[in-house]
């Protein structure tokens, strides 16, 4: 299924692409972040193909409609699905927006994919079985895969959010460099800065500010499979997903030391 999961996300990148250079209507949502076409398309398209896919296993997708917990607890396993991470870098049209989807089984992601359709890369990982690189991922000719590892050495990296940088993910930092000195500092959107930390471009990416599990349960499980961790500040357990409430606590993902 794997394979297939990989095509869906491509398929939905180019969706997206279809009308990265189009004038578009911007939207705001309830919480004030915005929607554009783009959004709708991917999440139309992925919704589709995920339910021809796997009819039998439900989807929640930032963009779908929202789905009681009563109703989500009683799941074994569901798709978790970000149709465009990253809106405000697609509107700024700087190429940092991703696809995430996500196979949760539990409370845990076992699979998960992130590609980025304006570098035309794809990371992905699947549970015990290591996490990997797609170079020129929508070309079955030029695709390249590379096994990727957190594995890195020298100044530490240290990789934050384009758009979301709050006070106190500021005081984390400021209390990293008195614990490692010198900091080289990284900044851009989406869940692309999981993907620096997995593939060892990045020491740290801290985000001490609200995220929802559509937002970090591919990365989670590409970091873990690239032998790194997405823990909870407060209490260093990994993140779960299917909860009550949606939304993430802070989390700090690294490299393991």
């Amino acid at each position: 299924m794997l394979n297939e999961v990989i095509e869906i996300a491509i398929g939905a990148g180019k969706k997206v692409l279809e009308v990265y250079d189009d004038a578009y209507t911007i939207h705001d949502k309830a919480d004030r972040s915005p929607l554009t076409i783009a959004d709708q398309l991917s999440h139309s398209y992925i919704q589709t193909e995920l339910s021809n896919l796997s009819p039998t296993i439900p989807i929640l997708s930032e963009e779908g409609a929202s789905i009681p917990f009563n109703e989500r607890k009683s799941w074994s396993s569901f798709w978790l699905v970000d149709p465009l991470d990253g809106t405000k870098e697609f509107i700024k049209k700087n190429g940092e927006f991703t696809v995430n989807i996500a196979l949760i089984q539990g409370n845990r992601p076992v699979l998960g994919i992130i590609y980025a359709p304006v570098p035309d890369t794809l990371y992905y990982a699947e549970e015990n079985k290591g996490a990997y690189k797609l170079i020129s991922a929508s070309s079955s000719k030029k695709r390249k895969q590379v096994k990727i590892t957190t594995v890195s050495k020298g100044v530490k990296k240290v990789v934050i959010s384009r758009s979301h940088l709050s006070e106190a993910t500021r005081e984390y930092i400021d209390g990293l460099q008195r614990q490692e000195g010198e900091l080289e500092f990284t900044s851009i959107g989406s869940s692309l800065k999981f993907c620096l930390v997995a593939e060892g471009s990045a020491h740290y990416y801290p985000r001490l500010a609200p995220t929802m599990e559509w937002d970090t349960a591919a990365g989670q499980m590409i970091v873990e499979e690239a032998y790194g961790q997405v823990i909870e500040y407060e209490t260093g357990n990994p993140l779960v997903y299917n909860k009550k409430v949606l939304t993430n606590p802070s989390f700090i993902c690294s490299i393991k030391k």
